[in-house]
């Protein structure tokens, strides 16, 4: 309390000049960050306090906030102090990266930068906490009906509507953008709700400023305003949710987010004109402060990289996963015969992988130049993911990071719903133990072909050749690189994982960007292929573009990933590598063959312990990291989380049965 007092004598002091009176509140703000053993609020009540005890303090206060209004411009606060501007998300980015580096020069006439040089970027987390009405009180315990000069209420007020008629236009130039009149049309023609919402408020702007003029109480008709933002807001919604079956850009996300900022604060800059307008003195007390609070916190945030990154890049990855859900979808069974379907799609899914991994040890003993072998064990990966693709098989690891987002939005799904859907897991559960099983139907299915393709391959070379397809040493050098204790086969895996899950986000990315691109029509419209194939065939061949151009770009990446890791570590001189599941079981299969299956019984169950902990690894960490960022993006909290996991636990330990097999009746048509 006595610092506080100390700070406020400041004020009284003449010799204070405009540049000290800045700096003066600067130290009031910095008296009021909370402290050990004491809140920002506690602190707030005590300015009222001194403010309603001293009336001296008061008047001294006053003067110098109703100075700053008075001798600074404050439009450009109103109407763009938070608000992203038109420039885009990477000039945005580089904006900020570089005022952080090389701090703007201050413009002496503008109340944005006042307000700037008052508070500190670390202020933002105690001024978002603080209640907008302890501020209320703070502005009532100020009596600014004192004030006898009614100049800085003139200024205030023009600045206020100007603020409001800059945000409507705005707001009707980004409703007319082309991006979003491509997603949808009927916001071109006269009903477009964000002209509509423009001429309104410039209307009601008009009328409040001659209301203000006259000195007239009773305040112009904000009905129909309030109406046209809700409107606004829906056509919003209806262009994200278009974006998700026709795609999204950056441009798009950001401007999406921007015209969201721009209604809310025109929605903000209404309520507080409204209540200037009709003297409501406690709901002006009231807005201003929340609108005090909305500005203050967006001067510590002007030059945030993380936060604006966060805020954008979750919508971005909210399109991403998205698509990556939607794919992920197919690789949930429900019924037995959706099991055993995916068992047989997963067999087929191992006999190529058998084949890839004895090319990847053909092409291991051609001698070739360091690079030229890493771009051909990529390609023996990435091909061979396609072809396991166009043949209509799985890769067991390629399912979490799909699954993980399909899990991801319906738990986003029933986080928005109503009350009674929220109260209700059961569905959330149900997926996830479909999810699980259809996975362990998968696993099966690679391993299960894998090891006896691969073991067939060897016998039938050495049937042929006489010799073994990998000699001994060889044979003991992959017996030891998937042995979980005297390797790095664990540490391996986990890079796979990320792999994994980075190329789910490619597939969805891809997914987004055929729809928004519009790839499929662009193809279909080309005249030499209608001419050689034919007008239906070159159809089906953009219809299947459409339908899988995510996922083939996803395996063809992935391959790269995985052929990529280990040149990655050469190139650096680190021992970085990848141990994948399947390609691990196949390993093991050749490397029996190629020892005569004389070994030690010892070995082969720590062979198969480490494929078994490979697996484990590989799904671990590529789920987790696609259901992390899959329900970060759609923002479900943690308590949310922890219920879920809760059901989750019960209901396996109550039916543990529903983790291995459908059950019996699901099955059954009628």
């Amino acid at each position: 309390m006595s610092r506080l007092l100390d700070t406020l004598c400041l004020l009284l002091d003449p010799a204070v000049e405009s540049f000290d009176t800045l700096g003066t509140l600067a130290a009031l703000i910095a008296e009021l960050r909370p402290a050990r053993g004491a809140t920002s609020a506690d602190k707030l009540r005590a300015l009222a306090s001194l403010l309603q005890a001293r009336p001296d303090l008061r008047a001294a206060l006053r003067g110098v906030l109703l100075d700053l209004i008075v001798h600074r411009h404050g439009v450009l606060l109103f109407a763009t102090a938070g608000i992203y501007p038109s420039t885009g998300i990477f000039s945005e980015t580089f904006r900020r990266f570089a005022h952080r580096l090389l701090p703007e020069a201050e413009d002496d006439e503008q109340l944005k930068d006042a307000l700037e040089h008052i508070v500190r970027p670390r202020d933002a987390a105690w001024l978002t906490a603080v209640p907008a009405a302890d501020w209320a009180v703070v502005f009532a315990a100020l009596r600014f009906k004192e004030e006898t000069d009614g100049n800085a209420a003139r200024r205030f007020a023009e600045d206020l509507f100007e603020a409001l008629r800059v945000v409507a236009h705005r707001i009707a130039a980004a409703g007319l953008e082309p991006e979003m009149l491509r997603l949808d049309p009927t916001l071109e023609n006269h009903v477009s709700p964000y002209l509509a919402l423009c001429e309104e408020a410039l209307a009601f702007a008009q009328a409040a400023e001659a209301k203000v003029g006259a000195g007239e109480t009773a305040p112009p008709d904000v009905r129909h305003l309030h109406v046209l933002i809700d409107q606004a807001r829906t056509a919003g919604e209806r262009v994200r949710r278009r974006a998700q079956q026709l795609g999204a850009s950056f441009h798009l996300t950001f401007g999406l987010r921007r015209l969201a900022q721009h209604l809310d604060r025109l929605e903000r800059l209404t309520a507080l004109a409204e209540a200037m307008t009709s003297q409501q003195d406690a709901n002006a007390l009231a807005h201003g402060a929340a609108l005090w609070q909305e500005l203050a916190v967006a001067a510590c945030r002007r030059n945030d990289l993380a936060g604006f990154w966060r805020e954008n890049t979750e919508l971005m990855a909210l399109r991403v996963t998205e698509n990556a859900g939607k794919s992920g979808e197919r690789y949930i069974g429900e019924t037995r015969a959706d099991w055993y379907a995916m068992l047989r799609s997963a067999a087929g899914g191992g006999i190529i992988i058998a084949l890839m991994a004895a090319n990847k040890v053909y092409l291991g003993t051609l001698g070739l130049a360091p690079l030229a072998e890493v771009l051909a064990y990529c390609l023996n990966y990435s091909l061979g993911f396609m072809l396991i693709h166009l043949l209509h098989f799985t890769v067991a690891t390629k399912q979490p990071a799909m699954t993980a987002n399909a899990i991801a939005a319906a738990i986003g799904d029933m986080q928005s719903g109503g009350k009674e859907r929220q109260r209700d897991p059961t569905p959330v559960v149900d997926l996830v133990a479909r999810t699980m099983r259809t996975q362990l139907a998968a696993i099966l299915g690679n391993i299960g072909l894998a090891v006896p393709v691969a073991m067939l391959v060897s016998l039938l070379y050495w049937w042929l050749t006489g010799a073994h397809y990998i000699d001994a040493d060889k044979a003991g050098q992959l017996l030891g690189e998937i042995d979980p204790i005297a390797s790095g086969a664990i540490l391996f895996a986990a890079v796979a994982g990320v792999c994994l899950f980075l190329a789910g986000l490619i597939a969805g990315y891809y997914d987004n960007l055929c729809a928004y691109n519009r790839i499929p029509q662009r193809l279909y419209r080309l005249g030499w292929p209608r001419w050689l194939f034919g007008n239906e065939r070159w159809q089906r061949v953009t219809d299947y573009i459409a339908a899988n151009l995510g996922a083939l770009a996803g395996n063809f990446f992935f391959g790269f990933l995985l052929g990529g890791a280990a040149g990655l570590g050469m190139l650096l001189g680190l021992p970085l590598d990848i141990r994948h599941i399947a390609f691990s079981s196949a390993y093991w299969g050749y490397a029996m063959v190629g020892l005569e299956f004389g070994v030690a019984w010892q070995t082969v169950a720590l062979a198969a312990l480490g494929v078994l902990l490979i697996g484990l690894t590989n799904l671990a960490v590529s789920f987790s990291l696609a259901m992390w960022i899959g329900l970060k993006a759609r923002g479900v909290d943690l308590r949310q989380r922890l219920r879920l996991i809760r059901a989750i636990l019960w209901r396996f330990l109550t039916h543990p049965g529903d983790l291995f097999l459908p059950p019996r009746d699901y099955g059954l048509k009628p």
